[in-house]
This record gives C-alpha cells, sequence and structure tokens, in this order.
C-alpha cells in the first residue's frame, strides 16, 4: 500500500522519524526508528490499539474490540514495513493483518516512556506585589471570528495557555452587552450549571443569598468547595463598574501551598490530610462536603486547594486533631494575608477574567453602591473543557503541518 493507515483517533500525527526496521517474537514487535531510537510494543497492546473497524468503530473512532472475545492471545506471526512506511503486523489466532501510521506509533511509545500525564503547558507558580498583575491579552474581535478558525485560535491559544500555565487570564476589550459571556465562555466548552444558574449576575441586591451579593469585603477563597466536584474554572465579566472601591485581589493558591509545605511542614501536613466541612445552608438548598483544605493528586501534585472561610461549616473530626488544624489554619490564613502573594487590579467594562477555580483564590475590596454601579457576569465550566479546547487547537496546529509538508 501507498497511503498511511487511519489512527485509532481524529488526531493528526506528524512522522517525526521513519521506521528502519523490524523484528518479532509471538508477544513482542520492536522496531528501530531513522534517529536510532528503538521501541518495543507488547502484541496485545498492538491488538488493541488498532485501527480497523474490528477494533474501532469507524464513525466514532471508540473501540469496539473485547479482548476477551478472542479465541486466544494475540500472537504475532509475522511484523513488517510496508511501501508506505506503515507497521504491519500478522496477527496468528485471527489470521490477520494490521497496520500502524509511524506518526502514532512513535507518540505512544511507552517503552521510551516520558510523562503521559504531564501537564499540557508547563505549570507556572507565582506571586504577586505592588505591580504584579494578570498576564492581559486583547480580544477584540472574538465572537466576529468563525468558530474554530485560525482568527479563533489567534485569539484564544495564548489566553489558554495563561489559565493552563499560571491559572489566570485577563482578556480586554470584549463586549459589554448582558448575557454576551454565554457565547464568549462557548468558544472554550459548555457551561457548568450550578444553583446560582447557568449565567449569574454579582452585584449587591436585597435578601442576597452570597456574600458575593452584597458591597461587603470578601476574603481570598475558591467557590462552591461545599460541592463533590468544585468547578475548574470560573469566568468573571465586567459590564459595568464606576463604584469606588471593590477592587479584584486574586492569589495563586498553589504558591501559598508551596509557602507552606516549606516555612510549615507541620501545618502542611495537618491541612494535607484532615477533612474540613463546607457547607452552603442556604434558604433552598443545603450542600455539604468534606475534604481536606490542600488536596494532592497520585502522584504527589498539587491537585487543588478548597479555602473559603465563609463556606466553612463545624470542623468535625478526630478530637486530637481539633487544635492542630486550626493552628495550621491560621498560619495558612496568615500567609493569606500576605500583600507579597496578591496582584491587585479593578475591573473596566469588556474585562473578562477566566481562573482555574481550584487553584486560584479570589477577593475583594468592599465597595460602595451609592457612588454607582458594579455589575458583573459570572459562569462556570470545567478544566476539561479547557484542556480539551487546547488540545483541539495543537490537534489543528499539527494537521496544517503536515498538510504544508505534503
Amino acid at each position: 500500500m501507498t497511503t498511511l493507515p487511519l489512527t485509532p483517533d481524529y488526531d493528526a500525527w506528524p512522522i517525526e522519524a521513519d521506521l528502519e526496521s523490524v523484528s518479532f517474537t509471538p508477544r513482542l514487535v520492536t522496531v528501530q526508528w531513522s534517529d536510532g531510537r528503538v521501541s518495543r510494543y507488547h502484541s496485545v497492546w498492538l491488538r488493541e490499539n488498532a485501527a480497523d473497524d474490528t477494533t474501532v468503530n469507524p464513525a466514532t473512532r471508540e473501540r469496539i474490540l473485547d479482548l476477551s472475545t478472542l479465541p486466544a492471545w494475540p500472537e504475532v506471526e509475522g511484523a513488517e514495513i510496508d511501501d508506505a512506511g506503515a507497521l504491519c503486523v500478522d496477527f496468528a489466532v485471527e489470521d490477520r493483518r494490521l497496520r500502524f501510521h509511524p506518526g502514532w506509533l512513535r507518540a505512544h511509545d511507552y517503552d521510551n516512556l516520558q510523562d503521559p500525564e504531564a501537564p499540557l503547558v508547563p505549570v507556572t507558580h507565582w506571586q504577586g506585589g505592588p505591580e504584579a498583575g494578570p498576564d492581559t491579552l486583547s480580544a477584540a474581535g472574538l465572537l466576529d471570528t468563525a468558530p474554530d478558525s485560525e482568527a479563533e485560535e489567534a485569539i484564544l491559544a495564548p489566553a489558554l495557555e495563561s489559565v493552563l500555565a499560571k491559572g489566570l487570564v485577563r482578556l480586554r476589550d470584549l463586549p459589554t452587552e448582558p448575557g454576551s459571556l454565554e457565547a464568549i465562555a462557548h468558544r472554550i466548552g459548555p457551561i457548568r450549571d450550578t444553583n446560582f444558574g447557568g449565567l449569574f449576575n454579582v452585584q449587591a441586591k436585597p435578601d442576597p443569598d452570597s456574600n458575593a451579593y452584597t458591597s461587603i469585603a470578601l476574603p481570598p477563597h475558591t467557590d462552591l468547595p461545599t460541592r463533590e466536584y468544585h468547578p475548574g474554572l470560573q469566568m468573571l465579566h465586567c459590564l459595568e463598574n464606576s463604584v469606588e472601591g471593590g477592587q479584584a485581589v486574586m492569589l495563586d493558591g498553589f504558591a501559598v501551598a508551596e509557602a507552606l509545605r516549606e516555612r510549615h511542614p507541620d501545618a502542611w501536613a495537618t491541612l494535607t490530610r484532615v477533612r474540613w466541612c463546607y457547607a452552603n445552608t442556604a434558604k433552598t438548598t443545603d450542600y455539604v462536603w468534606f475534604e481536606p483544605m490542600i488536596r494532592l493528586d497520585a502522584r504527589g501534585e498539587l491537585l487543588e486547594v478548597r479555602i473559603a472561610d465563609f463556606l466553612r461549616g463545624p470542623l468535625q473530626t478526630a478530637f486530637e486533631d481539633v487544635e492542630p488544624a486550626y493552628e495550621a489554619l491560621m498560619t495558612l490564613q496568615r500567609l493569606l494575608g500576605d500583600p507579597a502573594f496578591a496582584i491587585r487590579f479593578t475591573y473596566h467594562p469588556g474585562d473578562l477574567v477566566i481562573f482555574d477555580n481550584r487553584r486560584l483564590l479570589h477577593a475583594r475590596d468592599a465597595f460602595e453602591g451609592s457612588t454607582g454601579r458594579r455589575w458583573l457576569q459570572g459562569c462556570y465550566m470545567e478544566r476539561d473543557e479547557i484542556r480539551s479546547r487546547y488540545r483541539m487547537i495543537q490537534r489543528a496546529r499539527r494537521r496544517r503541518r503536515i498538510t504544508a509538508e505534503a
């Protein structure tokens, strides 16, 4: 064959090196690449990751193969490189030849494992200070660009990179019509509804069901830590702001957590272990969840922080942990009050701030409502959406690169 086979996904995989030679045993295929790398693939792994229509549904690219239905272990009885440069493997038990795209095969070379769970963009912890501010980009014309176009990508890509790396970006020059946030958010992904709705208005109002809907100062916090899975992203879009005060404050919760680990290891250990009660017992809803304030993933990396003093319920933990937990909490609170961690800025109409709600802490100075109007519209979505959108942009770039090189 003179054309390369499909891959078991919709992605585009540039060929970084050509296949030069192949050898095999019944359960292992070994290839050498043109740059000298040697890769080994188990026969069972190859069989499950083939791209033919007995393995994946060609309409969805989702797997349909059930390995347990094969008559025996999928052993190899032949392997070669064809004229198109694809790896061809003959599976004895099925009497079937399957072809593998070299770009895809190289990208999924688990024998030379890098870090498949590495973040899409290197994560950068940051501190604040009087001169610091968020990464700021113009998003003028975003809603006039065609979805999935290079023009849209030129605006979104650097914004998504800032959120993935630093947890925060500020976009300027956006429309100020009420409701336009929904169209902007959908350029990234679907909005997550909560008890506050899809879009919510952040403005002082009578009979508020959240401190955010008053003019009082708000301490550094993450939103909705009362949920089993609190939203991964938040967007706040400024429609009006003519009040005195009300400056926004942002802190990198991961930087604060790392400072806690370095300076106060006992407090760090306590806050990664003790499960606090988070509660939002409003007039019409009653959300309660228990979780440590600092959570790590399976690799020991920071996964999230849950910090919101006004949404903590009564601590319910082992008797001997109560005083250490409060000592650790107060140590953390003192760090949160250190101006070296904070950036401060004023919202201007047309500004949109996007931030990682499981990493960034946001706060607000009190404002004087009688001096004007302060109106932000907000929404939530998930970290998954921003990662998916960024992968799609990278996929489009790879496809253009492959086309240009063809």
